[in-house]
């Protein structure tokens, strides 16, 4: 165990109920209920939704972004649908009407712009960042600030007081005031920046230095996974690869709101070999945090103290990390060639088969809604196809052909009435309903 750092934080309307007066601010419900406004829906990067699922799927509009796909597409509460694509000209950043596939605006950032999710609060705005700058747009695309960063951050959270947490792919925090674009907390580095005794004139990197890196962990890529919060706490959890390691750590930190705003480091857990290339998800309590490590291991820590309660080599090394339910089902899709959709349950020292379908190939991590359906992107016998699946059991509820789609699928979200979105690698954002 270790200490030294600072903060990120994310909210969600999953997660609010779990929250107290964390950081001496009290909880705001910045994303409100509907969507899925985040990369991984909340604060605990859990992957499930507030709304309910749809048993009876059929696609509803497909279109071509003109790019690869790098991240997943976001959904804020009233279904605007936000995504960014590696496009060679024209715009890089779009928002489409969930109910028609219309695109409401678009515009071009800069290249690092597409490696993230872009997050939207209850209102539509949305939060997204570039090499160089954090910037927001209202919900008619017009821009409302940027801020400059160190890096290229990663998808933005939410502290459990309102304000915007950034952590770039240096691992620069940012604790951001998401209405003025001001900093309310001062700068926080994980990776200590140069100093006097490192040599006269030591040049920075560039903003978008090693961010290739950060599809597969590296330490280029500091910080190569979104954070995790816990917003009953404040606590943010983020993997980093420290400069000279040869492994990455999973770090908490703690964000203090206030007039003299913080954020330090509470502890520290060097041991993931092979790197950290999956997002820390914490437990609907907040009491374990998750995540798998380069070599094919699952993880699961004591949140408050770092303290491994168990591990589990897994057969393969997942891309993403479980979707983690409220009755605390993990559910992990393994991608490539023979892989298959696995359910597990936290026994407490341990974990347990709940169920295992391997007859299905899934790529990333499911999406699960409150009735306990889950959403999956697997390999059809003509393409890539929809799953619709009981969470409870792995059982099939509906599969449909995603016949409009090519490339290999990025991410899976539900829409604030139960849609299926999806995104392609080949640059295809998918709707069903």
């Amino acid at each position: 165990m270790r200490g030294v750092l600072r903060a990120a934080v994310l909210a969600s309307t999953a997660a609010v109920a779990l929250s107290g007066c964390a950081g001496g601010g009290g909880t705001t419900d910045v994303l409100s209920e509907g969507g899925w406004p985040a990369r991984y829906s909340d604060s605990r990067n859990s992957s499930t939704a507030t709304a309910g699922g749809l048993d009876d799927i059929s696609p509803a509009w497909a279109r071509p972004l003109g790019g690869q796909v790098g991240s997943p597409a976001g959904v804020a509460a009233n279904g605007q649908i936000a995504v960014t694509a590696s496009t060679e000209a024209g715009c890089n950043l779009f928002s489409f009407q969930i109910g028609n596939g219309r695109k409401r605006w678009c515009t071009r950032l800069a290249p690092g712009a597409t490696t993230v999710t872009p997050v939207s609060d209850g209102n539509a705005n949305i939060y997204v960042g570039e090499d160089g700058g954090m910037f927001s747009f209202n919900d008619h695309g017009q821009r409302r600030w940027r801020i400059p960063v160190s890096g290229t951050p990663r998808s933005a959270q939410f502290a459990s007081d309102g304000k915007l947490v950034v952590v770039t792919h240096f691992g620069q925090v940012n604790i951001i005031n998401p209405q003025t674009g001001q900093l309310v907390a001062p700068l926080f580095d994980l990776v200590p920046i140069p100093a006097v005794d490192d040599g006269q004139n030591v040049p920075r990197p560039a903003s978008d230095h090693g961010l290739a890196a950060c599809f597969g962990g590296s330490p280029d890529c500091p910080v190569a996974t979104n954070p995790a919060v816990d917003l009953a706490t404040d606590r943010i959890f983020v993997t980093l690869w420290r400069p000279g390691a040869d492994r990455a750590s999973l770090v908490a930190m703690r964000y203090t709101s206030g007039d003299n705003a913080s954020v330090v480091e509470e502890w520290s857990t060097d041991d993931l070999p092979g790197g950290a290339v999956t997002s820390p998800v914490l437990s609907a309590d907040g009491t374990v945090v998750y995540v798998h490590d380069g070599d094919g291991t699952l993880w699961a820590l004591d949140s408050a103290t770092g303290t491994a309660r168990w591990n589990q080599r897994l057969d393969h090394a997942p891309a993403t990390g479980p979707a983690v339910t409220a009755d605390g089902l993990l559910l992990i899709a393994a991608d490539g060639a023979g892989g298959s959709l696995l359910a597990l349950r936290d026994t407490g020292d341990g974990a347990e088969t709940v169920w295992e379908r391997t007859d299905v190939t899934a790529h990333g991590v499911p999406a699960v809604t409150a009735d306990g359906l889950g959403y999956s992107v697997i390999d059809g016998g003509d393409g890539p196809a929809a799953l619709v699946f009981d969470t409870s059991d792995g059982r099939t509820i509906d599969e449909e052909t995603l016949t409009e789609a090519t490339g290999f699928p990025i991410g899976t979200a539900v829409g604030p009435d139960g849609e299926f979105v999806t995104t392609t690698h080949d640059g295809d954002i998918v709707v069903l309903r």
